[in-house]
Formats: structure tokens, sequence, C-alpha cells
């Protein structure tokens, strides 16, 4: 497994996400109707009563349509830009138990007994050290609690595309860290974590979708 490119720092990452927020936030969907499975398969596996830890959470527009279906949910995002207008979000549609906060998997408020459902979106392609992510996030789930995760598979994209990731990163329009695997690694480095994994799916509903949802108990 390996990351494009190899010296990276969050702080870099974080300027990215800050700079491009506000652009991020105005983009449409790329695939509704996939985005609308997600949101179904997930929204089924939560319980009124869980505490649910969100990570890599954007501009919080996932977590205000699945928090309702949670006791409480905590989203974070490393760009405190991102968090800014998610915030600004929640001010406009008031979502009882859900709140927003610029933290990482590592730096996470943690739940007492730990959290029911980890989640992350578009996220852990995008860590700088996979495998100390998951640890941090297997940390903080309680004993048999859930984590779901929809994840890039940049192995998949045409090669030309991923090589150009370089270059992408030097103009400013590709953040610092990009985890560079695929599906098969991406469920190994989950099961190294100490997860069971339940499920391994695709929820694209046009072309080829390149984000695998899987589904894993701790």
């Amino acid at each position: 497994m390996k990351y494009v490119p190899l010296m990276t720092t969050a702080t870099a990452d974080t300027r990215f996400w800050d700079k491009t927020a506000r652009s991020y936030a105005k983009s449409p969907i790329e695939d509704p109707e996939g985005y609308e499975r997600t949101l179904a398969r997930v929204g089924a596996l939560l319980s009124p009563q869980d505490r649910v830890l969100e990570l890599g959470c954007g501009t919080g527009s996932t977590a205000l349509r699945l928090a309702p279906l949670a006791g409480s949910w905590l989203a974070t995002d490393l760009s405190p830009e991102m968090i800014t207008i998610a915030r600004e979000k929640l001010l406009a549609s008031p979502t009882p138990g859900l709140r927003f906060e610029a933290a990482t998997a590592s730096t996470a408020e943690e739940a007492e007994g730990g959290y029911d459902v980890v989640v992350g979106f578009n996220y852990l392609h995008l860590v700088e050290d996979l495998p100390a992510t998951l640890a941090h996030i297997r940390s903080r789930l309680r004993p048999g609690g859930l984590f779901v995760s929809k994840t890039a598979c940049i192995t998949e994209l045409n090669p030309l595309i991923r090589m150009a990731i370089p270059l992408m990163r030097l103009v400013g329009k590709a953040p610092a860290t990009v985890g560079v695997f695929g599906e098969a690694e991406l469920v190994k480095a989950i099961v190294s974590a100490g997860f069971a994994v339940e499920a391994v799916e695709r929820h694209g509903a046009k072309g080829k979708d390149l984000r695998a949802v899987v589904v894993a108990r701790g």
C-alpha cells in the first residue's frame, strides 16, 4: 500500500481543504442515486440510541441527513473551514443531537464506553497513516461497535489520472495525502486493525463506481 506523495503533513492537508471548502460546498453530488443508496444502507444500520462519530464529515451534508436516526452524532473534520460551513448549515437546519467539531481520528472526543458507530465517507484514502487511523477508530468504538466506510479505490482510476496526482498536488488541485490502494488492500487493512468485515459493497448508480462501502464490526 503506497501513498502519493510519500512525504505529507496534516498541515498541508488542512490548508488544502480550508482553501477549497467553499467551492467544495457548492459542488454537486456526482452520483445522487448512489449517494441515496449509501444513506439508506447506513440509515438501516442505525438505532435511535446510537452514539455516532463521523470522521471526515466535510461540510456536514451527510451528518444532517443521518443524525436524526441516531441518539447523538459528533461529526468531525480536519478542516476548520469545513466545520464552519457545516455549523452554518446546522444553524439553518437545527438537528437535535448533532455537533460539528474540528478533529481527526486521533483527537476526536471520546465517548464513555465507546461509540456505537463510527462512519467515514470518502475519507480513508485521504488519511496520512491508514493503519494508525484504523487503530484510532477501533479504540473509539465500544466492543462490537460498527464501523462503516465509503472509500475511493484509487488503483481503479485510469493510470494516466493516477500519474497526474503529484502534478495536481503541486498546482493546488489535489490534497497532499492521497492513498493509492484497491478494495482488497483496504479490506486487508481493516481486518488487520482487528475488525470483522461483514459486507463490502458498491452503491454507484452510473458508470464504474470506484468507492467501496465496507461494513465492519470492532
